[in-house]
Order: structure tokens, then C-alpha cells, then sequence
């Protein structure tokens, strides 16, 4: 990155950054002294912005193993004074919802700030859940941005805010904000980070039952204070005069000023709500005495919905209020569909236009399956298994898991039956084991391992499941930017070794292959199917080669000549088997079936090579993999 660092010592000066930059920049001028994550789009951003800056300022950065480590050390930091930030997507905070929980009832001494960012229309997820809900569910307030422009200020905002009632935030974005640039006005960085505080002894850090019931009474008591304090927060804000109410929390307020900006829609009130738990509630209890109707435009659940008609009920109000029945439930709010809702509570003409906005596509472009990058590991290795699977007739499930690999989903090998959260290839590999005959694969990588498989391996051990555990270690956490997992060779840090850890935890067939020599693989997956067939207990294959991105970027920076691979005419047989079985987007058929590789796309792997049946594929220029091997392991 390098952009960010340069920051530091601008001040008063407007730049543009993205959404998840303003966020680490306001935790930069809150006097941030600890921030954690375990890196997941869209959040990643937030913490590799502060990671980048962390030596400079003298604060403690890391990527952790799993969200409930990294809400784990930014929970220790803030109840010993420290302030602290941990990030995460949504689906993080299902694993750190144990601490999440308990946060609440013993509050902290110093500043700490939740960042979930929020996925709506599952742009990179395998669920939209609304976070918003743990707000309600585990009495920690939640604040939303409604514009990119002023999250970084919010979030220096709420750093104060958690600090003043000793009690945990969440700050909720979403993948618009997260991902979204915007011209930011940068405030003074501090002088000085504090980074070492003082852990007070107290009893209500242990949530044993009798602690936990006076916990739960003194949370409610800053949670009362809590109520209060937001009906004067300053970023909420009334906006208009009418009979007709529109309350706009998050981005949905972005839609709304668009909309009636555009279609002089004057007569109405809009309130721009950040505080979307607790709501500000005399605010709105008085905005809503003397009109007919109020709309709640937001993304995905009725969140404020619910607390609006709860207020309604309890003031024995008399005003309709509409939401999810207009404005429909799931996925992200678009303008046309704010259009649309408006038109209906409104009762005007809003011409809608095309869902994309009234630009017309100009270009019909080509389908473009999801697949592997060219050079690959994983390519290889689902290739070999699937002509095992083939050729052997055997019966296999394969549960698999969250990233990259995910991809073998599709076609051609048709090789992830179950992907549902993190580790849960093993943990599902461990209940197929129990009810099926089949081979059961379960493939997981080495980052995710590490976040969630280690103990469904130590399941699979303990109850003797007969699962073969696949587990594909490129070394870096690829999905989502590249962050260092426990497997990299990090400078400063102990490389942990997947193999080591399994049989640590006492599986007694561990090995480990390079997935590029396919018949290798081959033998050492027939090798495992017979000891897990015979011995009835888990096996684990280790596939271990870089990821080709990283392994490409170090050759360039190295100045290292890419022997890429072409194809021999006069020996391709037009078998099809390296563009349709082997799927390399660097391969593609001619017109007459025979198989041509484009140069642009061909790193020099040399994968292709093995899986060629006449041998027609070979270096453009002498290929010495010796030469290249310390840039792939």
C-alpha cells in the first residue's frame, strides 16, 4: 500500500479514501493503542490500513488465528485502558459472539469499538445476516454510518462514546461502505499512542453465576445511561416539514436525499438515524405525534422497524407505519427499489427506469465462470483426485470449506458437496463419516484450518471418524488479500506446520504432497481411503505449494524470466482432457478441438505438463522447476 502511511502527517486537508480506510483513520485519531481481526471481505481493509502504519505510531497490530482471538486481545487491551478496535465480517461475529455476549455484562475501562462489516446481497458470502440483531440480542449499542463521508469522524466519535460509559460498541458497515471512496477530512493525529494499561483485579470479570447476576444489573444501568446519550447524538439529524415521516437508517439515507432531491419531494420529514440500537426515542416519539404515516427504509431485517412500532405501541400513537411490507426483505437497497417504496408511501409518480440505474449496456460480454487462477495449486490437486474418483468408481463426499478452493464446486470437478462456515468441511466430514459408506474428502485451508479445524480434527481423532482430511496450504490467507496465516513464513514469526499440529493431535497417517505431481497424489489418496478403511480413523493429506499470485509477484520482483508453456500442434490429439477436465483459463480449444495456450495468461507452471497424455505441451523456453522451486515452496 504505501498511500496510507504517507497520510500520517496530513491534517485539514480533504483526500479521497475508502470507506474501511476512513474507519482505521478514525481509530487512528481516536488514539487507538490495540487492533485485532482475522481478515474476511469485506472488513480486511480497516485492519491491513493500520497494519501499514502500526511502526510508525507504535501500536499493536496483529492478524489473529479466528475473530474470537482477535475480540479476545482487543477486549483484554480495553478493559486494562487501553483503547481498542477489532474488525470483522459479518459472519465473524458468529465466532466471537461468546465474548461478544459476555463484553456486555462486564463492560470495559477504555474505548472499544466492534467493526462488523455487513454483506448485504452476498457480494462475498455464504449468508446476508443483519449484525445489527447481536446489538438487541447482547445490549451493545449499534451505529451505523449513512454516508461514506463521515464514518471516519464516527468512528473517532464512538471511540469517546465507548469510553465515557465503559461499555462496548459496534460500529456496523456494510460492503457499499466498506468499499466505497469518498473525499474524507483528515483530522490531527496524535502526538502519542498509549499502548499499556493497568489491569484492575475485579470480580465482575468473572462471570461465574453470582457475579454474572450483579454484572447483568450494572450493565442495564449503562445501558439506561446508554438511551439517553443517543437522543442527542450528533450525527442523527431531522431534516424537512410534512405530515409524512421517513426514517433512513445507514445507507438507506443516501437513497432517500438522492430520490427526493431529484423529485422535489418537499413535503415529508426525513431523519437520518445512526444510532440504530437504542434508537433515540423521544426524538422520534415526538417527530411522530402529529403525522399520519412513517416509512422505515433499511437494509435487510426490521430492525428499527421493530423498536418504531414498539415506540408507537407504548405512546399510544396514532400513525401507520410501513417497512418490509414496501420496501421488501432481503438484499441490498438499490436506488430504483428506494424509488419504488417511496412512490407508495408517497402516493406520487416516481419514474423507476431500468435496474441498472437507466444506463444502458452497450456491450453484450462473454460468461465468465468463476475458476482458479492460471498456476494454481488447487488445480492440480482437484484434478487428480477427480480421475481417482473416476477411475477407481468410488462412491465420495466431499464437504468443503471456505476459500478459494471453494471453487471446485463447479465445474469440471464437481468436488465441495457442503460448504456452509468456517471448519465446517471437518465438522461435517465427521458426522458423513458416521451415517455414510462413502469416502468422505473433506477439503480445508491452511488459514481456515487454523481458525476453526483444529478442533473437529481432534473430534475426528478422539471419536475415531473415518474422514480423509485434505488440507491445501498455500501458505497465505488468499481469499481476501494475502494476509499471513500461521503456515506463512513470516520474518520475526514461528511458522507453524499443518502436519506437525495433526500429529500432535494424534493422527497417525499424515502426509505431505506437492499437488503439482498428480500421480503422487493419486497414490497417496488411495493410500489414505485403505488406512481409513481399515484402521476406522481420520487420515490427513497436506497439499502444500504457494500461491501462484504470490509466487508470480516474487519471480517479477526477482527478475526471474517466466518460461511460459505452449502447445505442439502436430502432437495434440484434441482430447479435450487439458481445457475441459484440467480447466486452466490460460488453455482454450481451436476451432478444430486442438488445445492453444495463451501467453498472456500462462505463468510458466508447468501443471499442464503432467496432465497432457502425449506430451504436446511443453516450455516455450527451458524449463529448469529447480531453479523456480524456492519461489513456489
Amino acid at each position: 500500500m504505501g498511500r496510507f502511511k504517507d497520510l500520517l502527517k496530513v491534517s485539514n486537508t480533504k483526500v479521497l479514501l475508502l470507506g474501511n480506510e476512513a474507519i482505521a483513520r478514525g481509530a487512528i485519531e481516536a488514539g487507538i493503542g490495540v487492533a485485532a481481526a482475522y481478515p474476511g471481505t469485506p472488513s480486511s481493509e480497516i485492519v491491513e490500513s493500520l497494519m501499514e502504519v502500526k511502526d510508525e505510531l507504535g501500536i499493536y497490530v496483529e492478524w489473529s488465528v479466528n475473530e474470537k482471538v482477535a475480540f479476545e486481545i482487543a477486549y483484554a487491551a480495553a478493559i486494562s485502558g487501553v483503547r481498542s478496535l477489532v474488525a470483522m465480517k459479518h459472519v465473524g461475529l458468529n465466532v466471537a459472539a461468546d465474548p461478544f455476549m459476555s463484553s456486555a455484562y462486564t463492560g470495559v475501562e477504555e474505548g472499544f469499538v466492534i467493526v462488523s462489516a455487513d454483506d448485504p446481497s452476498m457480494w462475498s458470502s455464504q449468508n446476508e445476516q443483519d449484525n445489527r440483531i447481536y446489538g438487541l440480542h447482547g445490549y451493545v449499542p449499534v451505529f451505523e454510518t449513512t454516508i461514506v463521508g463521515e464514518v471516519k469522524d464516527l468512528t473517532k466519535y464512538l471511540f469517546d462514546f465507548s469510553s465515557k460509559h465503559k461499555h462496548p460498541v459496534l460500529l456496523r458497515s456494510t460492503t457499499r461502505i466498506s468499499h466505497t471512496r469518498a473525499p474524507i477530512m483528515l483530522g490531527e493525529v496524535p502526538r502519542e499512542f498509549k499502548t499499556k494499561g493497568v489491569f484492575k483485579k475485579d470480580p465482575k470479570y468473572v462471570l461465574t453465576p453470582v457475579n454474572a447476576r450483579r454484572d447483568k444489573l450494572a450493565m442495564l444501568e449503562r445501558f439506561s445511561r446508554i438511551r439517553q446519550d443517543v437522543e442527542k447524538f450528533p450525527f442523527n439529524k431531522i431534516e424537512g416539514s410534512g405530515n409524512k415521516v421517513i426514517i433512513a437508517p445507514g445507507i438507506a439515507y443516501s437513497y432517500v436525499k438522492e430520490v427526493i432531491e431529484e423529485h422535489n419531494l418537499n413535503d415529508v420529514i426525513v431523519v437520518k438515524l445512526t444510532t440504530i440500537y437504542p434508537i433515540p426515542y423521544n426524538m422520534i416519539a415526538d417527530i411522530l405525534r402529529d403525522v399520519s404515516a412513517v416509512i422505515v427504509i433499511e437494509e435487510l431485517e426490521p430492525v428499527v422497524e421493530y423498536q418504531v412500532k414498539d415506540l408507537i405501541v407504548n405512546e399510544g400513537l396514532k400513525v401507520k407505519v410501513y417497512g418490509k411490507d414496501i420496501t421488501g426483505l432481503p438484499y441490498e437497497l438499490n436506488l430504483n427499489r428506494v424509488k419504488k417504496s417511496l412512490g407508495k408511501f408517497l402516493n406520487v409518480e416516481i419514474n423507476v427506469g431500468k435496474d441498472n440505474l437507466g444506463r444502458k449496456q452497450q456491450l453484450e460480454l462473454p460468461a465468465r465462470p468463476p475458476t482458479f487462477c492460471p498456476g494454481c495449486p488447487y488445480r492440480p490437486l482437484f484434478y487428480a483426485i477427480k480421475m481417482l474418483i473416476i477411475s477407481k468408481k468410488l462412491n465420495v463426499v466431499t464437504p468443503g470449506d471456505i476459500g478459494c478452493y471453494a471453487l471446485a464446486s463447479n465445474e469440471p470437478f464437481k468436488l465441495q458437496d457442503v460448504v456452509i462456515e468456517m471448519g465446517g468441511s471437518l465438522g461435517v466430514g465427521n458426522g458423513f463419516s458416521k451415517v455414510l459408506d462413502d469416502v468422505v474428502l473433506a477439503f480445508i485451508g491452511d488459514s481456515t484450518f487454523f481458525h476453526a479445524g483444529v478442533p473437529p480434527l481432534i473430534n475426528a481423532v478422539f471419536n475415531k471418524s473415518r474422514l480423509i482430511a485434505v488440507i491445501l496450504d498455500n501458505e497465505v490467507t488468499a481469499m481476501t488479500g494475502h494476509q499471513p496465516s500461521p503456515a506463512s513464513k513470516v520474518p520475526g514469526k514461528k511458522r507453524i506446520l499443518i502436519e506437525d499440529v495433526a500429529k500432535g493431535v494424534g493422527v497417525r497417517f499424515v502426509k505431505v504432497v506437492d499437488p503439482f505431481k498428480i500421480d503422487v497424489v493419486k497414490k497417496t489418496l488411495e493410500e489414505a481411503i485403505e488406512f481409513t478403511r481399515k484402521e476406522n480413523e481420520p487420515a490427513v493429506i497436506v497439499a502444500r505449494r504457494r500461491c501462484a499470485l504470490e509466487a508470480f509477484r516474487d519471480m517479477r520482483r526477482a527478475g526471474v524470466e517466466i518460461p511460459i508453456h505452449a502447445v505442439d500442434k502436430n502432437k495434440c490429439v484434441a482430447c479435450g482432457i487439458c481445457y475441459n477436465w484440467f480447466g486452466c483459463p490460460a488453455i482454450t480449444p481451436l476451432p478444430d478441438g486442438k488445445a492453444s495456450i495463451d501467453p498472456g495468461l500462462c505463468i510458466g507452471c508447468g501443471a499442464c505438463v503432467n496432465v497432457c497424455p502425449v506430451k504436446a505441451i511443453k516450455p516455450v523456453k527451458p524449463y529448469r522447476p529447480e531453479e523456480l522451486s524456492k519461489y513456489w515452496f
